[in-house]
């Protein structure tokens, strides 16, 4: 599974994630999703969502800054300023996992 996407529509002002963790709960496939510029900033989709649903783009898509960190990235975090942040815990077998 390819590690690196590119949203088709900003979330939260931001575009480019890495995939972190993969579950699989009742035969359904998770995936959580991790801002590569904001670590505040992440999400959970399904395999559906995230092969099928043509919101994802595999790999990194170079864009110009204004349209991979937009002006809603700003308001998220003016808004959400001192919130803090879920720990996120990473599986075992991630590519991430550097313990």
């Amino acid at each position: 599974m390819e590690n690196f996407w590119t949203s088709n529509k900003t979330i939260n002002g931001l575009r480019h994630f890495v995939l972190v963790n993969e579950t699989r709960e009742k035969g359904i496939i998770t995936f959580l999703m991790v801002s590569v510029l904001d670590s505040e900033i992440y999400l959970k989709t399904t395999y559906e969502e995230l092969i099928n649903s043509g919101n994802w783009h595999k790999g990194w898509i170079s864009l110009p800054k204004l349209q991979s960190i937009t002006e809603e990235y700003i308001n998220y975090k003016s808004i959400n300023k001192g919130e803090g942040i879920d720990e996120i815990f990473i599986n075992e077998d991630s590519l991430f996992n550097i313990s």
